[in-house]
């Protein structure tokens, strides 16, 4: 299988493809390229609906042309440490921020969130975000109001006083928890409907199926977020102290 950076010519067979409306999995097949590499490549470029070969082929050479006159600095100054590559890991945080993406987070969000969770500390700066990304404050800034609204970090202040934005696990289980509260509200909303509709009603019998399956959903996924944090954030002394 072929390595390093999409050629130019590879960049119009996948705008060739994107237009057909092929699978990025059938497009990366025909390159001889991994799906993620395609899928990565679409949706840091406009995404399906504008996606360009020319200016995705430029706005690689730029990029690339800042990093190597970047001198990297926040999350990248931890990417030599433990023996990593750090265009390695920028590479596994594009991969990262591309699976945000396909879940819905806008591309600086992602990009942002996935800076987070791939750096030892679990927390950084706005400006270590901004050296990192390069990007503006205010685009930082952005990602972070939003990424706080939906409960997936939160902030604190370090010994210098400096605000950090962190990701632990136990931020995590509260995004789950908010995720399945939404979800049942949903639930809720449909056996309104119930009554509204008329019980006897083809469209009451609808929503009546929806908020059940609602309801089994959202109490599944509150159920196994708080048996998952029972079971894996439970430290190793305590198991070992519970048995003497």
């Amino acid at each position: 299988m072929p390595g390093g950076r999409l050629t130019q010519q590879e960049r119009q067979q996948i705008a060739l493809g994107v237009a057909d409306g092929l699978a990025y999995a059938e497009i990366a097949r025909r390159l001889d390229r991994p799906t993620s590499t395609v899928t990565r490549e679409v949706m840091r470029n406009g995404g399906p609906t504008g996606y360009r070969a020319d200016l995705a082929h430029r706005a690689t050479e730029l990029r690339t042309h800042r990093r190597r006159k970047a001198v990297p600095r926040g999350a990248d100054t931890s990417a030599h440490a433990h023996g990593r590559d750090a265009e390695a890991v920028r590479e596994y945080e594009e991969v990262f921020a591309t699976v945000f993406m396909q879940s819905g987070l806008p591309r600086m969000t992602a990009r942002v969130l996935a800076g987070l969770y791939t750096t030892d500390a679990g927390s950084l700066t706005a400006s270590e975000l901004s050296a990192s990304l390069q990007v503006s404050p205010a685009s930082i800034s952005k990602a972070i109001t939003f990424l706080e609204s939906q409960g997936l970090i939160r902030r604190e202040r370090d010994e210098r006083r400096r605000e950090r934005y962190v990701v632990d696990d136990d931020v995590l289980y509260q995004s789950t928890m908010a995720s399945a509260r939404a979800t049942a509200h949903l639930g809720e909303v449909a056996r309104q409907g119930v009554t509204v509709l008329g019980a006897d009603s083809p469209a009451a019998a609808r929503l009546e199926n929806i908020a059940r399956f609602i309801d089994f959903v959202s109490e599944s996924i509150a159920r196994a977020a708080d048996q998952a944090r029972e079971i894996l954030h439970t430290k190793p002394e305590t198991v070992s102290g519970s048995a003497t």
